[in-house]
């Protein structure tokens, strides 16, 4: 995940899930997106491997005002929250498994 750092906070209300213990993944994903499907399985997984760690989806077009907050113009696109939901970390783009652990090292 090469995407930048960019701050802000985001809670349980605003994305419909709890949050993780430790870290969430957060996907922004629409119904016509191939690259989505291959996201979610990557995302799943690396949850599933890591103690604490929640992924929740969301659909963008669902959700079209938290897309226009958080500036989201394509996916998918993943946000990496610590246990706060601060986002630490934001990338757009289908995210390799071992790109996805590396992030969220910066969110335990």
């Amino acid at each position: 995940m090469d995407g930048r750092t960019i701050g802000g906070t985001l809670d349980a209300v605003q994305l419909g899930a709890p949050l993780g213990e430790r870290a969430t993944l957060v996907q922004f994903s629409s119904a016509f997106c191939r690259p989505c499907g291959a996201t979610r399985r990557v995302l799943t997984e690396v949850a599933a491997m890591v103690d604490g760690v929640a992924h929740i989806e969301i659909d963008a077009e669902a959700h079209l005002a938290l897309v226009r907050s958080l500036r989201i113009s394509r996916t998918p696109t993943v946000l990496v929250l610590d246990a706060a939901g601060r986002v630490v970390r934001r990338a757009a783009g289908q995210p390799r498994t071992a790109d996805v652990v590396a992030a969220l090292g910066e969110a335990i």
